[in-house]
C-alpha cells in the first residue's frame, strides 16, 4: 500500500527544506506507509520550522491521502502585546500593575 502526501503551502512557507524539496521534486511524495511519511516530516522539521502529516478529508477531491502541513504564523506579531485586548475587556487603568501591587 502506498500513501501519497501532498505538500501544502503552509509547510513550504514555514520550512525552507520543504520549499527546496518542492522546487526540486514536486509537491507530491509517495511513501510505503503513514509511519514512513511521519518519519520524513520529523526529519524535515529538524532544525527548521515544524511540519507534520495530517490526514486528508475524505470528501476532498484531491488524490492525496495526507498533507504535509504547518502552522504558518508570524511569530513577531504573536509575541507582541496587544493593547486592544485590554480596551475590549474594559480595563480603564492605562498602566500595568505588578502582581501583589497596590491598585
Amino acid at each position: 500500500m502506498s500513501v501519497v502526501v501532498a505538500v501544502k503551502p503552509s509547510a513550504r512557507k514555514r520550512n525552507a527544506k520543504v520549499g527546496r524539496l518542492v522546487f526540486e521534486d514536486g509537491s507530491r511524495h509517495a511513501f510505503e506507509s503513514r509511519a514512513a511519511a511521519e518519519r520524513w516530516a520529523d526529519d524535515l522539521s529538524t532544525g527548521d520550522g515544524h511540519v507534520w502529516v495530517a490526514s486528508a478529508h475524505p470528501r476532498d477531491g484531491d488524490d492525496a491521502d495526507c498533507y504535509l502541513v504547518s502552522r504558518a504564523t508570524n511569530a513577531k506579531l504573536e509575541a507582541a502585546y496587544d493593547k486592544r485586548r485590554r480596551r475590549l475587556r474594559g480595563d480603564a487603568a492605562p498602566e500595568q500593575e505588578s502582581l501583589g501591587g497596590e491598585p
